[in-house]
């Protein structure tokens, strides 16, 4: 009877196992899904979610990227020019790039984009969030 009852204890045991790592592999496999999920942003803004799962240019030829909430749109590629606007949200498009003043993201690159007031801005590269700059795809303006 005692080899009887380890055995069923060991069966109980690989049981407990299994379910474990199912309910572990169901949770990956939804946190993979949701983190994949496509950006659904048609006026510049999604959350935060779809905007860390996309950034490239689409086939209207604008990048649409998660940039920081907030960020400024300048009337030049330049701090010291004047601020037109900003980005609220933390998805935009952008229409194109061009070399201005370095900031701090370690380039000098730029991008063009209308910003949540109707205005259109520079926004420098650093509060965008691109893999590299400029992003591969977008023309130069």
């Amino acid at each position: 009877m005692q080899a009887g009852t380890a055995r069923s204890e060991e069966q109980a045991v690989n049981v407990r196992e299994k379910i474990t790592m199912l309910a572990m592999a169901g949770a990956l496999a939804l946190g993979m899904a949701s983190a994949q999920s496509p950006a659904s942003a048609t006026s510049g803004t999604t959350t935060v979610k779809s905007a860390r799962a996309e950034c490239g240019v689409r086939s209207d030829a604008r990048l649409y990227c998660g940039n920081k909430a907030g960020a400024k749109g300048y009337a030049d590629r330049s701090y010291r020019s004047a601020t037109r606007g900003q980005l609220n949200g933390t998805f935009s498009w952008f229409q194109c790039w061009g070399h201005g003043d370095p900031h701090p993201g370690g380039n000098d690159i730029w991008y063009w984009t209308q910003l949540d007031n109707g205005a259109w801005g520079n926004v420098p590269a650093v509060d965008v969030s691109t893999g590299q700059d400029p992003a591969p795809g977008l023309r130069q303006c």
